[in-house]
């Protein structure tokens, strides 16, 4: 049984360097690539403002958010939810640069990055010049994202759980060859096992018809390639 967990959060703006923060997480279960029932959501008060435009994004006001707890008060729950499985993200670098900024300031063990699955690096690599966003892939793949008004964690995480299976090769994952961290860190086509050239016997007359073609060629490549291999 491989169990992974599609992961996606929101926050106060765009860099944890800057002193933003998260205010939701969504996370959503998944055994052997396909989701189950069971999540992790959960509101966090960010002890700091929502700017209005973020607001205009997911819809979390500071007003909401007051009587949420904070993040070190669920990190354990958190942690144990997600416990050793690999993380499915989409644009991975950005919510895991949230992740661990607050893991590290509840002076928690950081989350490595060997650990997550970037579905948008691998979509980025099977479809070249086409938005890989995740309402994008969602119509691409023919995923009813239509209650997606606005952006939420855990419907995102949904989502995107749905997104993953499809990117792996649909209902039947099996069928994508290859390992999807190597599709993420470059590898264009997946490893596969080595088979020896089959021989097959050419009847004679196809050989004399072959020699007769090529007598009418002009310093024919094949034979150029015939007297190298004798």
């Amino acid at each position: 049984m491989q169990r992974e967990v599609a992961l996606d959060v929101e926050t106060t703006g765009l860099s944890a360097l800057s002193g933003d923060r998260m205010v939701e997480i969504g996370c959503v279960e998944l055994i052997n690539h396909v989701a189950t029932e069971k999540n992790f959501h959960i509101y966090l008060n960010p002890l700091r403002d929502v700017p209005e435009e973020v607001v205009k994004i997911h819809g979390l006001t500071a007003e909401f958010l007051a009587d949420k707890p904070t993040f070190p008060e669920i990190a354990d729950d958190f942690l144990d939810f997600i416990g050793d499985a690999d993380i499915v993200i989409h644009n991975a670098s950005f919510d895991m640069g949230f992740i661990n900024n607050e893991l590290e300031l509840a002076n928690k063990e950081l989350i490595t990055m060997s650990r997550v699955i970037d579905t948008y690096t691998i979509a980025k690599r099977m479809f070249p010049g086409d938005s890989k966003s995740l309402d994008a892939l969602c119509r691409k793949f023919g995923i009813d994202n239509s209650a997606r008004t606005k952006h939420g964690a855990l419907l995102d995480a949904e989502l995107l759980a749905d997104v993953y299976l499809e990117l792996i090769g649909g209902h039947e994952p099996t069928f994508m060859m290859g390992n999807l961290k190597d599709m993420q860190n470059g590898a264009s086509r997946a490893e596969r096992p080595f088979h020896a050239a089959r021989v097959f016997p050419v009847p004679d007359d196809e050989i004399k018809l072959h020699e007769a073609f090529l007598d009418k060629i002009t310093d024919p490549i094949w034979r150029k390639e015939k007297e190298k291999e004798d």
